[in-house]
């Protein structure tokens, strides 16, 4: 398979796969708070309905800024993608595409002159302070394994076990990331139900459809850092297992 469909492959399964699991989340939640809950390919259909619908663009919105803001947040984590499961590269970029991604996160709220967008930049400052642990992680893990190069962490773990074994703490440093990136309440504090939908709220059509498919691709590259870093280099199949796991445990956490 030469380069570019192996990335082309690996993003349409970013982007299936992460879909499924927002809707399996809210499968759960909705369970667990006595309610039937929406079909779990729901956060699928929705984004396919917005690349269908008609795009229109607030007044206040700084253009055209507002429309290549979007574009980049698809950009930032198709690149992730790339330096993730398709090259398997350094785990330092992988965490700088994640700093950039805050960066744009913010300015997507600030472009829509939304008062609603602009609370969410202000959010989106204030949980930064869950990334802080991220130094930390990366520093035990270079540590630990003497290098950043996810091939090679892989490799270390293949030698040595895996490193949630070794090092639990980076591990569950990182999980407490991924709780505060999760996409529902409470911790979805960008998006909360009292600022309507933060920094989304003036998105609309194609623009909200590439929104939400970002975050689809976005939650599945936490998962598959988390899995790839700490469990080791898994078959499809146990990492699917691994990432459904991880989903049901942010769920019930979420739910309750």
């Amino acid at each position: 398979m030469n380069l570019m469909a192996n990335i082309l492959l690996n993003v349409l399964i970013a982007f299936l796969v992460g879909s499924v699991l927002f809707g399996l989340q809210r499968k759960i939640m909705a369970r667990i708070q006595m309610r039937p809950g929406p079909p779990i390919i729901q956060h699928l259909l929705h984004t396919l309905k917005f690349f269908i619908k008609e795009s229109s663009f607030p007044k206040t919105a700084a253009m055209p800024f507002y429309i290549a803001i979007t574009a980049m947040l698809c950009v930032i984590w198709v690149s992730a993608v790339i330096v993730g499961p398709v090259t398997e590269g350094s785990l330092l970029l992988i965490f700088a595409i994640y700093a950039l991604h805050k960066i744009v996160e913010h300015n997507a709220g600030s472009s829509s002159g939304s008062p609603y967008g602009k609370l969410s930049c202000v959010r989106a400052v204030f949980s930064a302070a869950a990334e802080v642990p991220l130094f930390a992680v990366l520093i035990i893990i270079y540590f630990a394994t003497g290098t950043m190069n996810i091939a090679q962490i892989v490799s270390f773990q293949t030698a040595n076990g895996p490193l949630i074994y070794s090092i639990p703490l980076a591990a569950a440093m990182f999980f407490v990331l991924i709780l505060s990136k999760a996409p529902y309440s409470p911790f979805a504090i960008t998006k909360g139900k009292d600022i309507i939908s933060g920094y989304e709220t003036e998105h609309f059509g194609l623009l909200r459809g590439y929104l939400m498919m970002s975050e689809s691709i976005a939650w599945y590259m936490l998962l598959w850092v988390f899995l790839t870093v700490f469990i080791g280099g898994l078959s499809p199949l146990w990492y699917l297992v691994g990432m459904v796991s991880l989903s049901t445990i942010v769920a019930f956490i979420n739910a309750t």
